[in-house]
């Protein structure tokens, strides 16, 4: 097997258009709250990657019905009106963040005996947070690795609701979990946030998605405070998973790299996903963005860094970066320590390899300050952080010799990334 991608420079700006495959945070929301609900949901644009697959694979595993045609983008879900079939069950999560962390709280609020383990790298992914919440609703939750970490077991009774806290700056998929389970729980349930809340467009999405299935979130103006009603039952939808932003974001940081003009055709303002937002980032560098209905155009080149707070649109720094080794001046990227429990430490290890590059690079524990020099090949080590392969991927598109190690890890979220990037370069 090719261990590597070689990046072929492109020699001229990029005009292109394309859709991304379907949003990842979508469909990892949209599949367990329809496993959840009562009838057959219909969900279209649904993504086939190792994070959607084993999110899949675990609605099966308790007994819900999942018929998903990876080649028309459609899953057909049975729901089973929040009465898990199969109350005892181990699962295997991968690397799986949303699937771990979503899971554990709809099968600690039902009820069950589970154990939910992954790769290596899980067990090294705090969710100790997420279990301290579900232990202030009595459930019996708690982490088989040191520092709160999986493999995590349940062994729970349906729960009651009751209020819990939990800090802000840590996940918005924790408190994303806990707010698509408590519709299970038999009496309301009071979400406390400590402090501020990190990711927010995340955590409006999950809301959005809820609503689409027919429970509502009561939400104070600071989000602080979050009430949802127990005993309620999710009904069966068609649903359209939008492409996903996050995806987006490569191909806009094309014509931030290269020059021309690149439309994302399916993603505008009124999107779900907070993400899109990173197009407000790149035209901070100095790119024009267009937003027309149904689709989104930015113009580059980008030309100078900025200094940003990214924790809204944190899985786009990786991408951002790529960008600033080609602008003049300084780049700050500040707020975003939770990345350094993701896939790979994506403060540290991205560090690495911008020197790698020809970067000057400041690390902190909340962010990094990158100064562009002359940029270099490089063999690029990609930590199986598929965000890590395709962002660093772009700068091979300005600098020849530019190698992606180990690039098959892309499956995670976009298995056809390299094919859809050479064909949307030729296009």
């Amino acid at each position: 097997m090719n261990r590597f991608m070689e990046i072929k420079p492109v020699v001229a700006p990029v005009v292109s258009s394309i859709r991304p495959p379907g949003s990842k945070s979508l469909t990892n929301r949209a599949l367990p709250i329809a496993a959840m609900a009562s009838g057959r949901s219909v969900l279209d644009g649904v993504l086939d990657s190792d994070d959607t697959r084993v999110m899949i694979e675990s609605l099966k595993r308790v007994g819900i019905s999942v018929s998903h045609d990876a080649s028309s983008s459609r899953a057909l879900i049975d729901g089973v009106g929040g009465l898990v079939p199969i109350r005892e069950a181990d699962l295997f999560i991968g690397n799986s963040g949303t699937t771990i962390r979503f899971l554990t709280a709809l099968l600690a609020v039902a009820g069950g005996e589970f154990i939910l383990d992954g790769i290596p790298r899980m067990r090294q992914r705090p969710i100790g947070p997420l279990l301290d919440a579900l232990q202030m609703l009595n459930l019996n939750v708690e982490a088989g690795s040191s520092g709160g970490c999986p493999p995590v077991r349940i062994s729970t009774e349906r729960s009651q609701g009751g209020t819990v806290r939990i800090k802000g700056n840590l996940s918005s998929q924790y408190l994303s979990g806990l707010l698509m389970a408590a519709p299970l729980a038999a009496h309301d349930t009071v979400i406390e946030i400590d402090g501020p809340l990190i990711s927010r467009p995340y955590v409006e999405m999950t809301k959005r998605v809820m609503e689409s299935f027919g429970v509502g979130v009561k939400i104070d103006q600071q989000f602080g405070r979050f009430e949802v009603g127990g005993g309620q039952t999710y009904q069966a939808v068609d649903y359209q998973i939008e492409p996903d932003a996050s995806s987006a974001s490569y191909f806009w940081a094309v014509a931030a790299i290269c020059g021309g003009a690149v439309t994302v055709i399916g993603l505008d303002e009124n999107s779900l996903q907070g993400d899109v937002g990173f197009v407000n980032c790149l035209e901070q560098m100095g790119c024009d963005v267009d937003w027309g209905r149904g689709q989104v155009t930015v113009r580059g080149p980008a030309k100078h860094g900025i200094d940003i707070d990214m924790s809204d649109v944190s899985d786009t720094v990786q991408t951002l970066a790529a960008v600033a080794l080609f602008v003049d001046g300084t780049t700050n990227v500040r707020n975003i320590a939770h990345n350094r429990v993701k896939e790979t430490d994506r403060i540290g290890n991205l560090a690495i390899e911008l020197r790698k590059l020809g970067a000057t690079v400041d690390e902190r524990e909340d962010g990094l300050t990158i100064r562009p020099g002359q940029t270099r090949p490089a063999d690029i080590e990609t930590y199986d952080d598929h965000r890590m392969a395709m962002s660093l991927a772009l700068v091979g598109l300005r600098q020849a010799g530019v190698r992606i190690l180990d690039h098959e890890c892309v499956s995670k979220t976009y298995p056809a990334f390299f094919e859809d990037l050479e064909s949307f370069l030729v296009s």
